[in-house]
């Protein structure tokens, strides 16, 4: 069938070092060769050493433009995946030849990705015109976009079962290899920018699109795990089933010793799946992928020079809607009936998944960072879902971990500690929520180590955890924004605290009083920094100028944390005596900001209530020192008769959180970090431009606060 390559020297033209020789050489083979079904196919007895395989992937990279092969055995990867769909249900053989194309198609297609200099990339994707191509299969498609349906349709359609569980992990690999062509791209997409594998995945009709993200979903879910039946996963067994195991020895061991891996850790971590880990960092790259596009009439040239300096998109090119972040945001709960308001019919297209097996899923997988990431993901976009988990009771499920990882700051990144205040902020936006963390007992929190915590609400776990993370801020990381996140959910909370526990009431106090003290030393700072710069000391008078605006910061901070306490007292004062008894007991601290203008009104309210509750202990002085419990008894019947009349009212505050509108130059960088850290292999980082691969990165993510709103978050990678 076709032509073949003439055969080298005394080596049989059915050898793997044969076979691989012709597909990295230099003459061109047809794709109607039946070479492609020997290579594909092949058995071997014996490793290919390492050094060959590199060796041969060299070659492969300089004969590629010219022989197309790349293109073709990808072609035939397609035509595999068709013959694996349409023959669903048949022995696992079928599924075993379409491992093997997988196996080899990914090890030479990460090799070309790794091999690009300059950081352009040139795959030679197209067949020349002088190939026979069978126009039933290919039509008018191009191969990325052929390769890509396929691979989709194929993750889809069909189920993950003993037979075809393999396969569907090393269809998972293999799209993370072909998308990694993002990571030779700039932080900020480009009209230049190549991503042919991607591109193509964007371009899918809808409903295979909705189908994925559903399927990749319910494997995150489900979380099928390896099996162990020999007799129906011979491929990691059985030495003389056809297979390309050995064929790359331990120059890919990261990618094809994967399953390996989950199979000896299995064990000790019940909850790991590869499968479910790689459909979610697949899907965390398709979701957050933004093709930049320029608009009709305009040349990618003429962009580059008007293009603005600040990397965000001219006003020549836009961002092509994504069909994948959009499924993901239209997602309904398929255990209800769920109505479009335009039609069922639109619905019916809509991914529908158990929003209860999801919930309770990333409640176990939360200390994972990615399922931090598509928890935001889902609350941010997904009004629906926010919805669903904001009428939920057992609300513990998702706050505990979160509130958990938080309290171990330090061995958490800086970005996933901003994913975690980030969802904490966005639920704390409704009202419903913050009253029913109140009600929710725990019996005990056990890794909480600083006290023992006994029949403590969530929601003055919570307030603890939020409190410690800006104490632990102010003296590691100093990032103003995670500052306003935390007080902004605080002072979300305020209104609704009922029954805060003395410890969360003390902390809330000694927050106040932490801040203070920072504050006080840059008031004093930058007087002595004035005086310098009386002394005509540019130098000087700089260093002034910054330590003004960081006092100025801090004088926000002790604002907000006083319009807290503040939103306690006016509205929930009977239900919190914990946080009377606090103030009180520590009411010296707010004497030295009486008279501040910022804070005198404020100070006013609380001096108001120390006046009442004073006034009714020294009613009632005895001889000796009041104990603790006598105080707080005093308080409690006074709680009663207190009237807010003599409150000046202020305006609740509500801070809300909002995306900025090109979140890309954050997260793409951030999803590829987060996926080459856990895929189970690695890229030459010499040629990674999304972010330094060589040194540890660093993102900063950066908010203002304006009119009560926590609004438009600068997401923008800072090495």
């Amino acid at each position: 069938m076709g032509s073949a390559p003439s055969t080298p020297r005394g080596i049989s033209p059915d050898t793997a070092e044969y076979l691989v020789r012709s597909f990295v050489g230099e003459g061109s083979i047809p794709l109607s060769s039946d070479f492609w079904q020997k290579l594909l196919e092949l058995t071997f007895n014996t490793e290919f050493p390492s050094h060959l395989l590199h060796q041969a992937c060299d070659l492969l990279a300089r004969n590629n433009c010219n022989t197309r092969h790349l293109a073709k055995i990808l072609f035939h990867l397609a035509c595999y995946l068709q013959e694996s769909i349409s023959t669903f249900g048949e022995p696992p053989l079928v599924y075993e030849k379409a491992v093997n194309a997988v196996y080899i198609t990914s090890i030479f297609l990460k090799h070309l990705i790794e091999s690009s200099q300059g950081g352009g990339i040139e795959l030679y994707l197209s067949l020349h015109d002088n190939e026979s191509i069978p126009k039933n299969i290919l039509g008018d498609q191009t191969i990325e976009n052929l390769v890509m349906r396929n691979v989709l349709n194929f993750i889809a359609t069909v189920d993950v079962s003993p037979n075809t569980y393999l396969l569907h992990l090393e269809l998972l690999n293999f799209m993370i290899i072909a998308m990694s062509t993002q990571l030779l791209c700039g932080p900020s997409p480009g009209p230049d920018d190549v991503n042919p594998f991607l591109d193509a995945a964007m371009a899918q009709d809808g409903n295979l699109v909705s189908s994925v993200v559903c399927k990749l979903l319910l494997n995150y879910i489900n979380r099928p795990s390896v099996p162990f039946n020999r007799a129906s996963y011979s491929i990691f067994y059985n030495e003389n089933q056809n297979s390309v195991l050995k064929i790359v020895g331990s120059a890919a061991a990261n990618i094809v010793q994967l399953p390996f891996s989950y199979l000896i850790s299995s064990s000790s971590e019940g909850s790991r799946s590869p499968i479910a880990d790689s459909s979610l960092h697949v899907l965390l790259v398709l979701m957050h992928y933004h093709k930049c596009v320029v608009r009709d009439g305009y040349s990618v040239a003429e962009n580059h020079i008007s293009a603005s300096s600040d990397s965000l998109p001219g006003e020549n090119t836009y961002f092509s809607a994504n069909p994948y972040c959009k499924a993901l945001e239209l997602a309904t709960d398929c255990e209800l009936d769920c109505v479009d308001i335009e039609g069922s019919a639109h619905s019916d297209r809509h991914v529908k998944l158990p929003f209860a097996s999801l919930f309770d899923t990333l409640g176990m997988c939360l200390a994972d960072e990615t399922a931090v990431l598509l928890l935001y993901s889902l609350l941010q976009g997904n009004s629906t879902f926010l919805e669903y988990v904001l009428v939920r009771i057992d609300l513990d499920t998702l706050l505990l971990p979160i509130l958990e990882a938080l309290y171990d700051t330090r061995r958490r990144t800086a970005n996933q500690i901003y994913m975690l205040l980030i969802i904490l902020l966005i639920l704390s936006q409704d009202s419903s929520f913050n009253a029913s963390i109140h009600k929710l007992i725990l019996p005990t929190v056990l890794w909480y180590k600083e006290r023992l915590l006994l029949q403590s609400s969530l929601g003055s776990l919570m307030i603890i955890i939020l409190i410690r993370t800006i104490q632990y801020n102010l003296s590691k990381l100093r990032d103003v924004y995670l500052h306003t996140t935390c007080l902004a959910t605080l002072a979300n909370m305020a209104p609704h605290v009922h029954r805060l526990s003395a410890y969360a009431s003390q902390r809330l106090v000694s927050l106040f009083n932490m801040l203070s003290r920072k504050y006080n030393k840059l008031a004093e700072l930058r007087d002595n920094k004035f005086d310098i710069a009386r002394s005509n000391s540019i130098e000087g008078s700089s260093l002034a100028q910054d330590v003004s605006a960081e006092l100025h910061i801090y004088t926000d901070f002790l604002r907000l944390v006083l319009e807290i306490i503040n939103a306690i007292l006016t509205y929930t004062l009977p239900r919190n005596p914990e946080v009377v008894y606090a103030i009180m007991q520590k009411q010296e601290v707010f004497n030295p900001f009486k008279n501040h203008p910022r804070f005198n009104e404020l100070l006013e309210n609380i001096y108001t209530v120390l006046d009442f509750f004073n006034s009714r202990m020294d009613a009632q002085r005895v001889d000796g020192d009041w104990s603790v419990n006598e105080v707080l008894q005093v308080i409690i019947v006074n709680c009663r008769s207190w009237r807010v009349d003599g409150m000046k009212m202020f305006s609740q505050l509500r801070f809300t959180y909002e995306q900025e509108s090109h979140p890309e130059e954050f997260f793409i960088p951030y999803v590829w970090q987060l996926v080459l850290s856990r895929c189970g292999f690695t890229l030459n980082g010499g040629v990674i431009n999304l972010f330094p691969a060589d040194l540890p990165t660093k993102n900063e993510v950066g908010n203002t606060l304006q009119n009560g709103v926590l609004d438009k978050p600068e997401y923008h990678g800072d090495p």
